[in-house]
């Protein structure tokens, strides 16, 4: 059931009005201003995603238990100028149209003028990329013939896997620099490229790790001003948890979760993966934690549906970037897309279903959100209650969870040639 808590969170998410947010822009250009052209185009990546990580604002709301926002508070979007500047008249064109608008305030306008303009008008991978184009195309396009989505952000339709649940980015450090102590510099041309993307990687992590320690001191400021002593007890352990993730691995499934969200923050927020960054096999990541748990008598079933609840609320609070040009105008999507895949098959051919599947599937006929999108595989070895219940929510008319069929996609992957 949904609880009060996961209730006022998510009449919040739904009823908030979408907004520019012009922290990260700042933030990256600062980043560029004093950085670029004195170290190589890898490491300023890994230096702006610091910066971006050091100044934005840190939000922790009323009843919250999974924290993190891409903006400066649930329904503020970046904007992403290395990849696509945008106009002023973009900006007054999203805050103007009568559908699927985005605040924008004149101070904004004022920055976007000022500040992100001169540095990124001539400088973004968009202005480079139509310098290479024929004129013909560009008539074309700016007359609304086509649109064209890849130059306004990074690739995405990725997902992570079982590493962000086993390692922290502490972890992760440790290999960078075996890495790099490993690289042969005699024999292997590309050897410095390597140890520079290496190098990113390292400040990457330094990223995500000041991301949690930040959270974690907003957490404790909050607690010693707060009256109620449940949601201080809450504050408390909000910050025990961002002490802990994402800089070392999640020890339990609260903070399994919040190690994917902050996890999910850092990739929507380095780059702009428009076409989703999800979990992957959320379900089957998840459940060591859960099992240990349950069987410990540390968390049961409904305090985990809460926490899944809450990070339900944290995949709705995030509108996508806006588009520019004549794709803002003709293009009005909202979010950004992640899908839940719960169910198919272990990676030995082995029913994936488990209890963090039924799980799942209740939390998603609860939330009935626009994101997090979901879907459910389905095998010959899947069992015939987990498809009736995934098939029960989906013909409610709420469109989700998809259904795929795990064993063709398997098949078609041999076929391929993967093994």
């Amino acid at each position: 059931m949904m609880t009060d808590r996961v209730a006022r969170l998510k009449e919040k998410s739904v009823n908030t009005q979408p907004r520019i947010c012009m922290e990260r822009a700042v933030a990256v250009t600062e980043a560029y201003q004093k950085y670029a052209g004195s170290v190589s185009p890898q490491v300023m990546r890994g230096i702006a995603f610091k910066q971006i990580m050091e100044d934005k604002t840190i939000y922790i709301g009323d009843d919250e238990l999974i924290v993190g926002e891409r903006g400066a508070e649930p329904g503020a979007t970046s904007t992403f100028p290395e990849l696509c500047c945008h106009t002023v008249e973009d900006l007054e064109v999203m805050n103007a149209r009568e559908n699927v608008n985005f605040t924008v305030t004149e101070e904004d306008k004022r920055i976007q003028r000022e500040i992100i303009i001169p540095y990124w008008e001539n400088r973004s991978t968009r202005y480079k990329m139509f310098q290479e184009l024929d004129q013909e195309w560009i008539e074309a396009y700016e007359a609304g013939v086509f649109t064209e989505f890849m130059e306004q952000r990074g690739p995405g339709h990725t997902c992570g896997d079982k590493k962000l649940f086993q390692k922290g980015m502490l972890d992760f450090k440790k290999d960078i620099q075996e890495s790099i102590d490993n690289l042969d510099f005699f024999n292997d041309p590309q050897a410095l490229d390597k140890r520079e993307s290496l190098r990113s990687m390292d400040l990457a992590c330094d990223a995500m790790i000041i991301q949690g320690q930040r959270h974690a001191e907003k957490a404790r400021e909050m607690a010693e001003v707060e009256t109620d002593e449940k949601r201080k007890a809450e504050l408390l352990e909000i910050a025990e948890i961002c002490d802990h993730v994402p800089a070392n691995a999640p020890r339990n499934f609260r903070e399994a979760v919040q190690m994917y969200w902050f996890v999910h923050l850092g990739v929507v927020t380095e780059l702009n993966p428009w076409d989703s960054y999800n979990p992957g096999r959320f379900d089957q990541h998840l459940y060591p934690f859960y099992k240990k748990e349950i069987e410990e008598g540390t968390l049961t079933r409904e305090e985990a549906e809460e926490i899944l609840q809450c990070l339900w609320v944290k995949f709705n609070n995030n509108p996508a970037p806006p588009k520019v040009g004549i794709t803002l105008k003709e293009s009005a999507t909202y979010f950004d897309f992640c899908t839940i895949n719960s169910g198919g098959l272990t990676t030995d051919g082995e029913d994936g279903v488990n209890d963090v599947s039924y799980l799942v599937l209740d939390v998603i006929k609860q939330m009935r959100m626009l994101q997090p999108g979901s879907n459910v595989q389905i095998s010959e070895k899947t069992p015939q209650e987990f498809l009736k219940k995934a098939i029960d929510i989906t013909r409610t008319g709420y469109g989700q969870p998809s259904i795929f069929n795990a064993d063709a996609v398997v098949q078609e992957l041999l076929y391929t040639g993967k093994s």
